[in-house]
């Protein structure tokens, strides 16, 4: 079935339905074309959204990028942004593919189908002049029909009036014969008309616009068969990025898996571990000094006689200064043969200078001087987290951090890893000075061979410049693996004091009584270690039973061995001097503040800067 048999009458129909096609071709390529902005528009607003959350340091720099959480976020954004990238390609298929050739396509059957349809009404435009033709030809002979009617009766007519002359009726006669050939002659012209009209009527109907409708057909199924394939080109272009976006999403998937929560841990460990050693103890500062001075039955002065109150039956050893932790300069004392009776509040007196170390010009026997003097010649401690944070090169005033080129601005575990990248970036460099140096050799010796091709001579300048740069490498390599040992032998002494003190089993409770055995050690001690009586006087407990345990003495027997970098000369209250080279033994590990106790083979223990010493732990 075709239009042209089928429709051979429909003409404004067919104009109407071809009209139609062409405008839904048009509003398909209008609706891809918009498709194609809202894709533009998805894929640029989702890469503006990924550079908005991406870091605005580089990774290097950033040390969160070392977390697996962020590391999965950037994978994740990344992975956006891919997907971004196939809503784009997705965009330019369709408007390459569908909005500019159907377009194109659209043009050029709008011209076939106008050439077509002024086909059509050119034929019919024949057609109908025909029939006005044949129209004319029938008037014309209708006409002479009739003229030719009425000369013929008036012919007759004169011809029976008796009164008509002879020469009008031959005239009469003459005109009706006259009109009787007109009469024939336009009876020819309309058949003959009629004929060619019927002829061209059949040839436009059964042949000329039968093909002019097939044309229409054919134009307009083509039409529809391009319509159907641009349909089919939207989905295309989805299919063709759907195994890209589905990888996409897998990796989307691999990121959200690859959240390690203990990993994370670890890496915040390495980022910011200090390296300190925990804060010892605060020591108990007695404001209740001042009751001393005015001794009573109910004060805890000195009796009247002098003489130390006993802390209660069988109770023989001499109590130490209660207030401070561990006594340091009384375990100084404890190490060499001869020991001054120490100070105690409740009787006694301290030495009136510290061994290896200038005589006190404030000692004597005013408690609160030789308190202050102690106070001097302890060494210092870490007692709290402001500390910590105020040793690390930060100005409190200026808030800013003074960089020093070894790092020690930074916590000990940070500086030995900084120093452990720069004594790896310096040992790259000075690998790659080596190699040129060998390579300006070798081209040194082609060219003394080979004359022709450069001068020997041009290349010192730079075999020499590369002979200073090692020079200069070597030397910063030594200074920083110097560094870097003591910064390695620091975090390590930290690390022992921090496990030692952590595996110190916890103060008994003051209530709790002390066992034989410490009590016989502490007696040892103390008879060793003063020079006064006892007093049987004041049997009764002080009320210091709660610090009872801090006066424990501490162990004399070494935890290990370290030998002296540099030489120190310990000049100042509770140090100790030392040669570069000297093997010392290690008597209490540096808590966080720098110090480290040590004890002389020849006699004599005191502090020495931690950074001066190599300690090996037993």
């Amino acid at each position: 079935m075709d239009w042209g048999t089928e429709l051979w009458d429909q003409f404004e129909v067919l104009e109407r339905h071809t009209l139609w096609g062409l405008d839904l071709l048009d509003r398909y390529v209008k609706f891809v074309k918009e498709r194609t902005e809202v894709e533009q528009a998805y894929a640029k607003q989702l890469r503006n959204l990924v550079k908005k959350y991406l870091p605005k340091r580089p990774a290097k720099d950033d040390p969160e990028s070392k977390f697996s959480q962020q590391q999965s976020f950037m994978q994740i954004l990344q992975e956006v942004n891919d997907f971004a990238g196939q809503r784009e390609l997705v965009a330019e298929n369709l408007s390459v593919r569908v909005c500019l050739e159907l377009a194109k396509y659209s043009q050029e059957m709008k011209q076939e189908r106008k050439m077509h349809f002024q086909e059509g009404r050119r034929a019919q435009q024949q057609l109908e002049n025909g029939f006005k033709q044949l129209e004319n030809s029938k008037r014309k002979f209708e006409r002479d029909c009739r003229e030719a009617e009425k000369a013929a009766q008036t012919a007759e007519r004169l011809d029976q009036d008796i009164n008509a002359t002879k020469a009008d009726v031959e005239k009469a006669k003459q005109q009706a014969h006259l009109r009787s050939h007109m009469a024939e002659e336009s009876k020819n012209e309309y058949a003959a008309q009629l004929q060619r009209y019927n002829r061209d009527q059949a040839h436009f109907y059964f042949s000329q616009m039968p093909q002019i409708f097939d044309k229409l057909q054919d134009m307009d199924e083509r039409r529809a068969t391009r319509l159907g394939a641009g349909y089919g080109l939207l989905s295309e272009a989805e299919l063709q990025v759907v195994p890209i976006i589905a990888k996409c999403l897998e990796g989307m998937k691999v990121a959200a898996d690859a959240v390690d929560p203990k990993n994370d841990s670890q890496v915040l460990i390495e980022l910011h571990k200090s390296g300190f050693a925990r804060p010892g103890d605060v020591e108990f500062e007695d404001f209740s000094q001042p009751m001393n001075r005015a001794p009573s039955d109910s004060s805890l002065g000195t009796p009247s006689d002098g003489r130390s109150e006993l802390r209660g039956p069988g109770r023989t050893r001499a109590k130490r200064w209660p207030f401070g932790k561990k006594n340091k300069c009384l375990s100084i004392c404890s190490s060499v043969h001869h020991c001054p009776p120490p100070f105690s509040p409740l009787g006694g007196s301290l030495p009136l200078a510290l061994p290896n170390g200038p005589p006190s010009p404030r000692s004597g026997h005013d408690p609160f001087a030789i308190l202050s003097e102690i106070s001097k010649s302890v060494k210092p401690r870490l007692a709290s987290f402001r500390s910590l944070r105020g040793s690390r090169g930060v100005s409190e005033a200026s808030g800013q951090t003074v960089v020093t080129e070894d790092f020690s601005h930074l916590p000990p575990e940070q500086q030995r890893k900084r120093l452990q990248q720069q004594l790896e970036e310096r040992n790259r460099e000075l690998q790659k000075e080596v190699d040129q140096r060998e390579a300006l050799k070798k081209m040194k010796d082609v060219y003394e061979k080979t004359p022709q091709m450069g001068d020997p001579a041009s290349l010192e300048p730079r075999i020499m410049e590369t002979l200073s740069n090692i020079e200069r490498l070597k030397l910063e390599v030594q200074k920083y693996e110097t560094w870097l040992a003591e910064a390695e032998s620091r975090v390590l002494s930290n690390k022992g004091d921090s496990l030692g003190r952590h595996a110190r089993p916890p103060d008994p409770p003051a209530s709790a009584p002390p066992d034989d055995g410490s009590n016989s050690n502490v007696s040892q001690d103390n008879k060793e270690c003063s020079e006064e009586p006892l007093s049987d006087e004041g049997q009764d407990a002080p009320i210091y039973t709660e610090f009872d345990e801090d006066f424990e003495e501490e162990p004399v027997t070494p935890i290990g061995h370290c030998v002296a970098i540099y030489h120190f000369e310990g000049s100042s209250e509770g140090t100790i001097s030392m040669t570069e080279g000297e093997d010392l033994s290690l008597m209490e590990e540096d808590k966080g503040d720098g110090w480290t106790r040590v004890r002389r083979k020849e006699g004599g223990e005191g502090y020495v800067p931690t950074s001066y010493l190599r300690v090996m732990l037993n």
